[in-house]
């Protein structure tokens, strides 16, 4: 073996070593850096439930009532909004620009 080759064969031996080095200190990185979000969610997770237990209990909700077969679902006359036009006056009246 020439000198050239052994040079040659070291370089690409040292290059093989350099990228499997930094191939390990990334997942290292990685893995820190996982941990570290891992632990502050962990963290979160944890003053947020304390948050809850020192609120006091929420009323529950009522459940939505399905409707009969027979009806589509949809609000009567009674049960709709204001008219557009009587709601544009409110928002005129009310200092919104439309």
């Amino acid at each position: 073996m020439t000198n050239e080759d052994r040079n040659h064969s070291d370089t690409h031996f040292n290059k093989a070593d350099h990228v499997t080095n930094e191939a390990k200190n990334g997942k290292a990185e990685r893995d820190a850096a996982l941990k570290a979000v891992t632990d502050n969610m962990a963290k979160l997770k944890a003053l947020r439930l304390a948050r809850e237990a020192a609120e006091p209990p929420r009323l529950a909700t009522a459940k939505k009532t399905r409707s009969k077969p027979g009806t589509s679902g949809k609000k009567t006359s009674a049960e709709k909004g204001p008219a557009l036009s009587a709601w544009l006056a409110g928002q005129q009246s009310g200092g919104r620009r439309t």
